[in-house]
């Protein structure tokens, strides 16, 4: 291992047990002395992916029976080829067998398979990996250990076992090998990238190498079982007040760089929903857990799951959510999660100036890009996109329209953003594999429109008056319709709510809202009685007498004399 130029987190050569990261300079330069080595993993990956094309194209240029009497068979040759050329070309398959609207059928049958049905290891090196990485045998560590691995997957294999303790465990055991041949394909990714890039359309090319760099980075921590152990402590940190999600304990004593011991999940793959079913589990009441633990992950923690494919997911019989695999995963800043739950409001209200905005705040558009010729366009594909309903948006119609967009206008997708596509595209194949009218908007507007509107913080607070205020006036409609799509799930509990909401507009920092909203109500010198009226048609079943007295004593004992000020302000119209 050490003729590789893998470094620990301060720069230091890497010496046992200690965390390594990706250097796409230092494994340029091991490749770069070592010529052999790139040209025969180069020639076996063009002799396999080469042979499974020609194949493939045969079956095109000779009829349409030998398409149809060949088709599985091509199907189980693209699995076995992407498996006999390892991780980094399984991790494409895996992504691939999640989108039932790219793939036919039978190719996304075998695909599939990829998820954690590979070919095992011999146990013996597994074991030796154990005891090397532990410093004890399997039998000093575990009382009892499944003599054969019960699943297989891109990175390494997975044992049942019984602690010393009693506690029911999973071991994961790391392929042998696996970090020089991953150190190959990125080097030989990123060299095809940088030749690739300019024959593609100028926008789609933009920075491909440093998209294969953020791939190579998240692929490096992903093979690194410490990094992995601490990424489940904090996405089980983040989600302890859930009930609906599960996330396994990690055993640290019995944790190495290539070997994770964590808690047992019995449960069932999302895909299979004849077992999900027969435990009286409702399959896509599951998958709308995990769209909005995906959502929560994205625009409220930040930390979030790149890979969430079946394979790494599991329903538990009594209705939760279970992830077991937290090797890819990213951290979001909070001014990038504000802007994209911004975006999710804007795009449903079809305010595309707004929209490009975000796009350059995000890093789609250069800074000083002039969005004005830009709007149009947006308004043009987002708009069919969208269709008449929410529930018509997908990901899918988004990538056909915006690929014609791409050439005409200076879109790039910053590599920072490569593993929220990939992990938003693998949750909507994961749905659409269950429910072909599935749309992931659908979920997330309602959610997006809760917590804009409890205004939990300072930034939703203020994405909150980018939505409700528009030109300087106040939007009735905007807010009767977020009202209206936050309470379409049924789980909006707006007395809450509207405390909070009481709360902000008596407070120094409401005071804008305060007087948009006096301003609204008295507009062309005309009380305006119906808007409110049907504000209060909407929201009249909640509001039951005992419940808004507790809402409004609880209210009163917070105020303060400042708050007590700005509502007599509110009432004479100084705002």
């Amino acid at each position: 291992m050490s003729q590789y130029q893998f470094v620990a987190d301060d720069g230091q050569p890497l010496r046992q047990g200690r965390s390594q990261r990706y250097d796409p300079q230092a494994t340029a330069k091991y490749c770069r002395y070592r010529p052999w080595l790139v040209f025969w993993r180069a020639f076996t990956i063009f002799w396999y992916l080469g042979g499974f094309v020609l194949r493939f194209l045969l079956d095109r240029w000779r009829n349409v029976n030998v398409i149809e009497k060949n088709k599985l068979r091509r199907a189980a040759d693209l699995r076995q080829t992407l498996t006999k050329l390892g991780t980094t070309f399984i991790k494409v398959g895996q992504a691939l067998s999640t989108r039932p609207d790219l793939i036919q059928k039978d190719f996304l049958a075998e695909l599939v398979k990829l998820q954690d049905r590979l070919p095992p290891f011999n146990n013996a090196t597994a074991f030796a990996i154990i005891e090397e990485d532990l410093d004890r045998t399997p039998e000093e560590i575990y009382r009892e250990i499944s003599p054969h691995p019960i699943a297989a997957a891109s990175l390494g294999q997975v044992y049942q076992a019984i602690l010393h303790s009693g506690e029911k465990v999973a071991v994961k055991v790391q392929r042998p090998n696996l970090r020089p041949t991953i150190t190959l394909d990125l080097h030989l990714m990123r060299w095809a990238a940088s030749w690739i890039a300019p024959w593609l359309p100028l926008n789609i090319g933009h920075d491909l190498t440093l998209i294969v760099d953020e791939f190579g980075t998240k692929l490096f921590e992903e093979i690194d079982y410490f990094n992995e152990a601490r990424n489940a402590e904090i996405f089980a940190t983040n989600f302890r007040d859930d009930p609906t999600v599960k996330v396994p304990e990690i055993y640290w004593r019995y944790t190495g760089l290539r070997v994770l011991t964590l808690e047992w999940i019995d449960g069932f793959k999302l895909t299979d929903t004849e077992s999900i079913e027969a435990v009286g589990v409702d399959p896509n009441e599951v998958i709308k857990i995990g769209v909005i633990s995906g959502l929560k992950q994205l625009l409220e923690f930040g930390f979030f799951h790149a890979d969430p494919h079946p394979g790494n997911l599991f329903a538990l019989s009594d209705g939760r959510m279970a992830y077991i695999d937290f090797g890819m995963m990213d951290q979001l800043d909070e001014y990038t999660k504000e802007t994209l739950a911004a975006s999710v409001v804007h795009l449903i209200n079809r305010d595309f100036y707004q929209l490009a905005d975000d796009f350059k705040a995000l890093g789609f558009l250069a800074s000083d890009t002039d969005i004005t010729p830009i709007i149009p366009a947006l308004e043009k594909v987002l708009g069919n996109a969208m269709g008449e309903k929410v529930k018509d948006f997908n990901f899918k119609t988004i990538t056909d329209e915006f690929s014609e967009l791409m050439y005409e206008y200076p879109f790039r997708v910053p590599a920072k953003f490569s593993l929220i596509i990939r992990s938003l595209i693998t949750q909507e194949g994961l749905a659409l594999t269950l429910d072909p009218e599935f749309s992931i908007v659908e979920i997330a507007y309602p959610y997006v429109a809760k917590r804009l509107l409890r205004g939990e913080s300072a930034a939703m607070r203020r994405r909150l008056l980018e939505v409700l205020i528009q030109d300087g006036k106040f939007k009735w409609e905007r807010l009767e319709n977020m009202l209206a799509i936050a309470q379409s799930d049924g789980n909006l509990d707006l007395l809450p709510t509207a405390q909070l909401g009481l709360q902000y507009l008596l407070s120094e920092e409401g005071r804008y809202l305060r007087q948009q909203i006096l301003l609204a109500l008295t507009e062309n010198d005309r009380l305006h009685t119906q808007e409110v009226q049907r504000l209060w048609d909407l929201v009249k079943d909640e509001f039951q007498p005992h419940r808004i007295f507790d809402v409004a004593w609880n209210t009163i004992k917070e105020i303060s004399s400042e708050q007590v000020t700005a509502l007599m302000t509110l009432g004479n119209g100084k705002g």
